[in-house]
């Protein structure tokens, strides 16, 4: 019996062939494109606003300051965040007492310093006996830690001789740290012109929150 090659036939299945993948290209409605497109301008928008925002605060109403040194511990402390508001005197003339960030200045190896206001334009402030005084009365200061500052002493190497004449448009300022601040009694008053602002609360760390 010869052997008949096996034939096929038509129900037989066929070799099947499979095709590559190929990507799939979705094509947008001209709408939706639109659409999107709008949204990324409008985030856009939005950031520019925010950032520009931001930045007129910092320039002209708020900005926040770290206190370096410790000239006027125990009312701020090294590493204290401060808020200032720059605004406040363009409105109104410093006042006694108030906690002033002020520019560098000639003399002072620290950068932004801050201190508080002790005389005003005008006042006759003098240094004697370990207290302050002003036109002739001893100031109370409450804000002093007498751990800290005992007594407030003129500086020796200064060429500012008191009782001191406050110029016009001027400030005297002390750091709440006598013994450790380098201030009005070193480089003299301070312009209206060298305040950056005035500090008014502590916001970091949250253990030193307070009210200036």
């Amino acid at each position: 019996m010869s052997d008949v090659p096996p034939t096929h036939t038509d129900d037989a299945p066929s070799p099947m062939t499979i095709a590559p993948d190929e990507p799939t290209v979705v094509v947008l409605p001209p709408s939706s494109r639109r659409k999107r497109r709008n949204s990324v301008i409008e985030w856009v928008v939005v950031i520019v606003v925010a950032v520009a925002a931001a930045l007129l605060v910092k320039t002209f109403l708020l900005q926040q300051f770290q206190v370096s040194g410790h000239s006027m511990d125990t009312t701020l402390h090294h590493g204290d965040r401060v808020l200032v508001n720059k605004l406040s005197y363009r409105l109104h003339d410093p006042n006694r007492g108030d906690v002033v960030v002020l520019e560098t200045l000639e003399g002072s190896s620290e950068r932004d310093l801050i201190k508080r206001v002790i005389a005003l334009p005008g006042e006759e402030i003098d240094i004697r006996n370990c207290h302050v005084y002003i036109d002739g009365k001893e100031l109370v200061e409450p804000y002093l830690d007498l751990d800290v500052a005992p007594c407030t002493e003129q500086d020796p190497s200064s060429d500012i001789q008191f009782p001191y004449k406050v110029p016009d448009e001027e400030v005297f300022v002390l750091g709440d740290n006598r013994p450790g601040s380098m201030d009005s009694r070193r480089i003299g008053s301070i312009e209206y012109d060298h305040l950056l602002g005035r500090a008014f609360v502590i916001i970091w760390p949250v253990g030193d929150w307070a009210w200036l």
